[in-house]
């Protein structure tokens, strides 16, 4: 009797795993074709990158060029200013030495041309101000392109790298599996390691988007506080004690990722990564690697 409950409770088991592995299968069909679309903008993203660097460097050469005439003028308003008030200082006290009869009217030209030059400093002082407003403008216009070309990278690089790459990208929030599979095919055999592997597996990366589940604390206090993953947390506990601190490792890694990246969303995140170096790669880089794997395939089918 006990061996029949065992069966059926192993086929229910079996059922559900092959429904997940179907689940999943259907997942990466999908995700096959959005990266069969991804291969059409690989000549885009080459005009891309070379646009974003020419209009990288014409930006920082004209943010670099505007500042430094900005602050030149500033500094001649400033020194005119000074110079022409001295002046007009000196200008007044002789007058008032020499023609007192003439002292209210002397005082009041002397006066409606200050105003005056004032008037004309104060325009062009605006004037700076508002050509300030405008690099500004231009800045965070560029800072956005250079955001979405960042992301076009991203769906480039997905298509064209591989595991060797050095820079590619990373999902941040998704749990690395080889301590999953390297447990499993230390406790099962056969084709039940896949089978546990996956289930395992899909069970924890399921559980890192639980917006319910919150395994993390506060640490320090004021500027310095922050929140880090509780290692007392009775899910990570219970994992730890199943399966082995490698595989509860690799889980906290992925809830720092998360956390970091992405704490309201609870999903994973694509981020261009400097496998090498072990942080995220920056835009040079990661336009440096798409050009040359674009070059590799230039060759290849050469």
């Amino acid at each position: 009797m006990d061996v029949d409950e065992d069966m059926k409770r192993i086929e229910e088991e079996l059922k559900e795993t092959r429904e997940e592995i179907e689940k999943l299968k259907k997942e990466l069909k999908e995700e096959e074709k959005e990266l069969k679309e991804l291969k059409k903008l690989k000549e885009e993203l080459k005009e891309v990158k070379e646009d974003l660097e020419n209009s990288k460097k014409k930006t920082e050469e004209g943010l670099k060029e505007l500042t430094r005439k900005r602050n030149e003028e500033l500094k001649k308003v400033r020194k005119g200013h000074k110079e022409e008030l001295e002046k007009i200082r000196k200008e007044h006290n002789e007058e008032l030495k020499n023609v007192i009869t003439e002292k209210n009217e002397v005082v009041r030209v002397v006066m409606k041309e200050n105003d005056k030059k004032l008037e004309e400093k104060r325009c062009e002082l605006k004037e700076l101000e508002d050509t300030n407003s405008i690099l500004i403008t231009k800045e965070r216009q560029s800072i956005g392109e250079i955001q979405e070309a960042c992301t076009e990278l991203i769906k480039g690089l997905t298509d064209l790298s591989d595991e060797r790459s050095m820079i590619r990208v990373k999902r941040m929030g998704e749990v690395d599996e080889k301590p999953f599979l390297k447990v499993c095919e230390q406790r099962f055999s056969g084709g039940n390691v896949e089978v546990q592997h996956a289930k395992l597996y899909s069970k924890w990366q399921k559980n890192l988007k639980d917006p319910a589940w919150y395994p993390y604390k506060r640490v320090g206090a004021g500027e310095n506080m922050k929140e880090v993953v509780d290692d007392e947390d009775e899910k990570l506990k219970k994992l730890s004690e199943e399966w082995g601190e490698d595989v509860k490792n690799a889980v906290n890694t992925a809830l720092e990722e998360m956390n970091e990246f992405n704490p309201s969303g609870r999903y994973t995140v694509p981020v261009l990564w400097n496998f090498e170096h072990g942080r995220k790669a920056t835009l040079k880089e990661g336009i440096a690697h798409m050009t040359e794997q674009i070059k590799n395939l230039r060759r290849k089918r050469t």
